[in-house]
């Protein structure tokens, strides 16, 4: 279901949990609630590891823990005690551009514009100005020549972009 912000579409496309260890979080949101692994690998500049599971209605969760000697989630496991949570909301706009021009426009603080990629641009708006919740914005690209490693690569970190370090 596509929804209106302005005249954009913005649709919502999943939830992001993190962890200090994917491996911890398979048995709930695998096994236990039958998501079907989708894909996955790292984002070594950022130091994290993701990966993706779909359930039966089309809806998604992704999957998250830092890389190691990577520092990305630590003010967030601080919050959670160690123990990790929700970590964002993911909406997908058509034109991200306009998106962050609509959202500044109304006063919300926008940051970490990253229009590098053209497979995936993404802006993030603050947790202060979303009652606490971090939420993504992205302007997905093709992505159609991505490789699609299995669970088991990304674990062991042979997933897309991944240095070979496994997953804890």
């Amino acid at each position: 279901m596509e929804l209106e912000l302005d005249g954009l579409e913005v649709r919502f496309d999943h939830t992001a949990v993190a962890a200090p260890r994917i491996r911890d979080l398979l048995p709930i949101y695998q096994d236990l609630l039958g998501g079907v692994y989708l894909g996955g690998g790292d984002n070594t500049a950022s130091g994290y590891r993701t990966m993706q599971l779909e359930y039966a209605n089309g809806s998604k969760i992704e999957l998250m823990e830092p890389l190691a000697g990577s520092s990305f989630f630590d003010s967030f496991f601080e919050l959670t005690r160690g123990r990790g949570g929700v970590h964002h909301l993911n909406f997908h706009v058509g034109d991200i551009h306009a998106a962050v021009a609509r959202l500044e426009a109304r006063g919300y603080r926008m940051f970490g514009l990253n229009l590098a990629d053209p497979r995936w641009r993404e802006v993030f708006m603050h947790p202060k100005e979303a009652h606490g919740v971090l939420i993504q914005l992205a302007q997905p690209g093709p992505r159609d020549d991505l490789p699609r490693p299995s669970l088991e690569e990304v674990l062991a970190g042979r997933g897309f972009r991944g240095d070979g370090t496994p997953s804890p």
